[in-house]
C-alpha cells in the first residue's frame, strides 16, 4: 500500500449495504486473533470496530508476514473488499457484525511499542480497570476506550443541540472575558497576576454573571454562551475546578418565562440522548421541598416523604425534652423496610449521629408484630403508625435544619439499600422561593444564599428595606433532576439602590460597593430592563445522560480530586526569574 492511500470509510461505519465495495480504512488494532490459516484484526476508529480478515486466498504472503509482527494499538491503513460474514459467524453485538473486510494490503503507519502501553484499552468483561490516577496519567490511552469516546461524542451532540435550540429561540451567542475582576460568587477565585500592571491581578470567572447582566442593559435582549468557568474549591465526583456551563439571560422575563426556555432546551437535550420527556416540569416551593424531602434537590422518582410524627411518639423518653421545648419529631415510613437488618439500621443511625443528632428510633411491623424502641410507647399500634406488615418507621428529633439533613441522607440510603423501583424515569422539578439570605453558624453572620445580584421577592421588599434578612425570599430557582441540581438562576436586581442595600446587608459599604461593582451600578443607573437567567451545569448533564458515575468520564482532560492535571503535570513550579517578572515571590514557610 502506498503512503497516499487514505481512508474512504470509517471502520465502524461499514454495514451490509457496503458489501462488494473496495474500501480503504485507517485505525488502531484493537485485538488480534491468529487461527492458523486466518488472522482476524479488530480495527477500531471513533465510529466503532470492524473485523479485518487476513487470509492466503485474498492477502499477499508478505502482508500476512507483516501482520504477524504488529502489536495491538498500532495504527494501520487497510485496503480491501467488504464481504458478508457467513450466517454462523455474524456478531449481533457489533454494529458491523454482518460484514468483514478481506484485506489485500496493510501498512503500519504508527507502530505501538509495548513499553508505551502501560494501561490496556480493551478489557474483558468483569476485569477491574487500572487505578484512576494511572488512567489520568496516560489519558491519551484511556480516551481510546470506546465508552469514553461514546461519552465525548454525546457531549458534542448535546452542545450542537444546545446551540441550535437556543438560536431557534432567538438567543444570540456572545463570548464574555476570561480575564476579569474578582467578584463574590461563593467560592474562591483563581487569580492571574498581571505582568504589565505589576502587583495587580485578574480573576478567572466563576461565571459570566455580571457580563450577561450588562448585555441586557445594553439591549441584547437574549444571550447565551457555552462558558468556561473556574472555582478554586474542594472537589467531588461531580465537581471540577474548571467546568462548562450553558449560560443564558433574557430581558423582560418572569420566572415562568425562564422556565419555558429551559424546559424547551432540556426536552431537546434528553431527546438527543434518546429519552422522551415532556414539559411543563413540576413546580415545588423551597419550604415544601425541605418539609417533604429534607433537601432542595429531591429525587422525585420515589415516595418516602418525610412526616411530622411528633404526636405519634409522645411518651418516648428520648424525644420528650425536644418536644417539651417546642421541637418536633420527623420520620419516614419505609414500605418493605422491615427487611433491613440490625446492621443496616445501625448504619442509618450513624448518619444521624454524624450530623449532630442523638440517633434514630425505629418501629418495625413484621409478621403481625411490632418491634423496635418505639414499640414500647403505651398504646402504640400498627394502625396508629399507619404501617403495613413488612414496613419500617424511622424517626429522629431536633431542629429542622438538622433533621432535614439526616432524613434526606436516610432516605437516599434506604432507596439504595432496598434497590427501590422508581415510579418514573425522569423526575424533573423547579424548586423556587429560596431564601435570599441564610444564617452561617460558623461565622455567626448572615450570608447571601446564592449571589448578591438576585432580586428579592416583591412581597418581601418591605422586610428587606427594614433590614430583616430572616424572612426575605429570593426570585431564585433551581432545576433538579433525579436528586441532582442541573442548574440555577434568578431574576436580577435592576434598581441600583436595592443593589446597594443588599450589599450593605452583607457588610459591604457603599464606598466598597462602588469600588468593586461600580461598573454594574453605573449600568443599572443608565436604565436597566427587568431581566433574569439561568446557568446549566453542562458537565453534569452529560454525565447523567451518558450514565456515567463521575464527571471525569465525560471531560476530555479532567483534574484529579486534588485539582492536579496528571497528564501534563500541572500545576507546576516556576523559575524564580519568571516569578520576578510578575512581581511575585513564593513563601514556602
Amino acid at each position: 500500500m502506498t503512503a497516499t492511500a487514505m481512508r474512504t470509510h470509517r471502520a465502524g461505519a461499514l454495514r451490509a449495504e457496503h458489501i462488494g465495495a473496495q474500501v480503504r480504512l485507517g485505525g488502531w488494532i484493537h485485538r488480534r486473533r491468529d487461527l492458523g490459516g486466518l488472522i482476524f484484526l479488530d480495527l477500531r476508529d471513533r465510529d466503532g470496530i470492524v473485523q479485518v480478515s487476513v487470509g492466503p486466498d485474498w492477502t499477499p504472503s508478505d502482508v500476512i508476514e507483516s501482520v504477524l509482527e504488529v502489536t495491538t494499538e498500532s495504527v494501520i491503513l487497510v485496503r480491501g473488499k467488504v464481504v458478508g460474514r457467513p450466517q454462523e459467524a455474524r456478531n449481533p453485538e457489533m454494529a458491523t457484525g454482518d460484514v468483514e473486510v478481506h484485506a489485500d494490503a496493510i501498512q503500519v503507519v504508527g507502530p505501538a511499542h509495548l513499553e508505551a502501553l502501560p494501561i490496556p484499552v480493551w478489557r474483558t468483561k468483569g476485569e477491574d480497570p487500572p487505578s484512576e490516577e494511572l488512567r489520568l496519567l496516560h489519558r491519551h490511552l484511556d480516551l481510546r476506550r470506546p465508552e469514553l469516546q461514546r461519552n465525548l461524542a454525546l457531549r458534542h451532540r448535546l452542545l450542537q443541540r444546545t446551540r441550535a435550540t437556543l438560536t431557534d429561540l432567538d438567543f444570540y451567542e456572545v463570548e464574555t472575558p476570561i480575564l476579569t475582576k474578582p467578584t463574590p460568587e461563593g467560592a474562591r477565585d483563581y487569580l492571574v497576576p498581571s505582568r504589565v500592571h505589576r502587583g495587580q491581578f485578574y480573576a478567572l470567572p466563576q461565571s459570566p454573571q455580571l457580563y450577561k447582566q450588562l448585555l441586557m442593559v445594553a439591549g441584547f435582549d437574549r444571550y447565551f454562551q457555552v462558558a468556561r468557568c473556574f472555582r478554586d474549591e474542594d472537589l467531588r465526583a461531580d465537581r471540577q475546578p474548571e467546568f462548562t456551563q450553558i449560560d443564558l439571560e433574557a430581558s423582560f422575563v418572569s420566572p415562568e418565562d425562564v422556565y419555558g426556555v429551559l424546559e424547551t432546551l432540556f426536552v431537546a437535550l434528553w431527546e438527543e440522548a434518546g429519552f422522551a420527556v415532556s414539559a411543563p416540569f413540576r413546580r415545588l416551593p423551597f419550604d415544601e421541598a425541605m418539609e417533604r424531602y429534607g433537601t432542595d434537590k429531591p429525587d422525585l422518582r420515589f415516595g418516602l416523604e418525610l412526616e411530622d410524627v411528633s404526636e405519634l411518639v409522645r411518651g418516648f423518653r428520648a424525644f420528650e425534652q425536644i418536644l417539651s421545648e417546642g421541637g418536633r419529631v420527623r420520620g419516614i415510613r419505609v414500605p418493605g423496610g422491615a427487611v433491613l437488618t440490625r446492621k443496616d439500621v445501625d448504619a442509618l443511625t450513624e448518619l444521624a449521629r454524624h450530623a449532630g443528632l442523638g440517633g434514630l428510633a425505629t418501629l418495625k411491623h413484621q409478621d403481625g408484630k411490632l418491634s423496635g424502641p418505639l414499640s414500647k410507647i403505651d398504646g402504640m399500634s400498627a394502625g396508629a403508625a399507619r404501617l403495613e406488615d413488612g414496613d419500617l418507621l424511622v424517626a429522629t428529633a431536633g431542629p429542622d435544619s438538622l433533621t432535614s439533613v439526616v432524613l434526606d441522607r436516610v432516605r437516599r440510603a434506604v432507596i439504595a439499600r432496598l434497590a427501590l423501583v422508581p415510579t418514573q424515569e425522569h423526575g424533573f422539578a423547579w424548586v423556587y422561593d429560596f431564601p435570599l439570605f441564610e444564617w452561617d453558624r460558623e461565622s455567626q453572620s448572615w450570608l447571601v444564599a446564592h449571589h448578591p445580584f438576585t432580586a428579592p421577592h416583591p412581597d418581601d421588599v418591605e422586610r428587606l428595606l427594614q433590614g430583616d434578612r430572616s424572612a426575605v425570599r429570593a426570585l431564585h430557582y433551581d432545576l433538579v433532576y433525579n436528586g441532582h441540581e442541573l442548574g440555577s438562576g434568578s431574576i436580577r436586581i435592576t434598581d441600583s439602590e436595592v443593589q446597594l442595600l443588599v450589599l450593605d446587608l452583607l457588610g459591604i459599604s457603599q464606598q466598597e460597593a462602588e469600588r468593586r461593582f461600580g461598573f454594574l451600578l453605573r449600568a443599572l443607573r443608565a436604565g436597566a430592563p427587568p431581566h433574569g437567567g439561568f446557568a446549566v451545569g453542562f458537565d453534569r448533564v452529560v454525565m447523567l445522560l451518558a450514565g456515567a458515575d463521575n464527571l471525569r468520564d465525560v471531560i476530555a482532560f479532567p483534574k484529579t480530586t486534588a485539582a492536579r492535571a496528571l497528564f501534563e503535570d500541572a500545576p507546576t513550579e516556576l523559575d524564580p526569574a519568571e516569578l520576578s517578572e510578575l512581581a511575585l515571590k513564593v513563601d514556602n514557610a
